[in-house]
């Protein structure tokens, strides 16, 4: 499947856009399916019984609500107040079941016993392999042969969950290769197969159904907040890459007036250096993965090559609604570095006690290193803890270059840090 699509060669629905953005640009042979999903959504949505099994779910087995926490010391480190949205607590280690789960009850109710993945940092592929062990849906999960080395735990999680592993050996090796491969996949085993996309991306109804079963996070969010801080806070903050966990920390926020929104991409090193993920920021207005949105590309329409330490940040392109949010002004989308995020991950792992994922890590490095200019004194910010960074520790050390060493991963060497342990990366 060609990855994009000029919209006179695609068949495009004039419905599930976010302003210019969105709709459906797929061959022929997905409409039906397309057709399918949006009528089973749409069931579901006015149906008590899907409600009442999706939220009963969410409670016995995927351990919701996550906690809001107030993170004192890196508050004090960052200069404004912060409360972590703790998705890394939930079932599987990050926000990815409170889709996977949603998916599979339609995918159950379409009568499909097959469902299909792509996966970057791993977790929407090993939620995935989680929902269809509890369901008792087969299970393939496509993942970049780059990511699975840089993943491998991830990996093995999904294998012992009963999923089938296949590494994309082909272009980048990374999250948007392994999409391709599911979507030729699914073209060719459509009539017995849901593609369980993880992101607000692809063609309608996927980003629309992805930020409703995502949007848990926000409505949680703001009455935990009105309860435990009092008010609104005056942002909130989540890492963006195709922006699942975004959209949904986002969503219940929308319509809130002084609440800025503040989506951090992932930048690579650097943004203008040709090796950056920040779509927003570099990008321009393009059809892929079966939706209008704003992706990576050059003169020519070809995607770029991403790049950003975090697998689940290294794509080319962003859900249409974060698209939308962008260039209305609602959204204010900004970038950290790959050093920030390893500034992020390591402060968080000091401060606070929690080993945050990559992905999430570039939101507390840009905090860290700009939530003060850009926010002012006083201000109180929600930032989604997407994910934990078990998947993450052992890249880290490769690419920061730490000197983790046996004392000090087993506790033994009790002296002091020095400055050059406490100075970034």
């Amino acid at each position: 499947m060609s990855i994009t699509t000029p919209a006179t060669e695609a068949t495009a629905a004039r419905e599930g856009y976010f302003g210019a953005f969105g709709g459906q640009y797929v061959p022929e042979a997905l409409s039906g399916a397309l057709t399918q999903l949006v009528d089973a959504w749409h069931d579901a949505e006015h149906d008590p019984a899907f409600a009442s099994e999706l939220d009963d779910l969410r409670r016995s087995y995927g351990g919701r609500p996550t906690p809001l926490y107030r993170a004192g010391r890196l508050s004090e480190e960052a200069g404004v107040e912060v409360w972590l949205k703790r998705e890394d607590l939930a079932h599987t280690g990050s926000h990815k079941l409170n889709n996977v789960v949603g998916q599979a009850l339609l995918t159950r109710r379409m009568g499909k016993p097959r469902v299909i993945a792509e996966t970057g940092a791993g977790q929407h592929g090993v939620a995935t392999a989680t929902a269809a062990a509890l369901f008792g849906l087969e299970c393939t999960v496509y993942m970049g042969a780059e990511d699975c080395r840089r993943q491998r735990l991830n990996v093995v999680r999904m294998q012992l969950l009963g999923a089938e592993v296949v590494p994309v050996e082909s272009g980048t090796r990374t999250l948007k290769d392994a999409i391709n491969e599911a979507m030729r996949d699914w073209v060719t085993n459509v009539d017995s197969t849901h593609y369980l996309i993880g992101s607000a991306m692809g063609p309608h109804p996927f980003p629309t159904i992805v930020r409703e079963l995502q949007k848990v996070i926000s409505i949680e969010a703001k009455e935990q907040f009105a309860l435990q801080a009092g008010g609104v806070p005056d942002a909130v903050i989540a890492c963006v890459g195709g922006g699942s966990n975004a959209i949904g920390s986002f969503a219940d926020w929308i319509a809130v007036e002084g609440v800025e929104l503040i989506g951090i991409e992932a930048a690579g090193e650097g943004v203008g250096s040709g090796r950056s993920a920040a779509t927003i920021s570099e990008g321009r207005e393009a059809v892929l993965h079966g939706s209008r949105s704003i992706a990576l590309v050059d003169e020519d329409g070809q995607v770029r090559p991403a790049h950003s330490v975090s697998a689940g940040l290294d794509y080319p392109g962003v859900g249409p609604e974060h698209a939308h949010l962008a260039t209305s002004g609602r959204g204010t989308y900004l970038s950290a570095t790959d050093d920030d995020a390893l500034l992020g991950f390591r402060r968080t792992c000091e401060l606070e006690g929690i080993i945050p994922a990559l992905e999430p890590a570039h939101a507390v490095g840009w905090l860290l290193r700009h939530g003060h200019d850009h926010l002012g004194d006083g201000a109180r910010v929600i930032l989604t803890m997407s994910g934990r960074g078990d998947k993450d520790v052992d890249e880290v050390v490769e690419v920061a270059g730490w000197d983790v060493g046996v004392a000090k991963a087993f506790g033994t060497d009790r002296s002091e840090p020095t400055d050059n342990d406490r100075s970034e990366p």
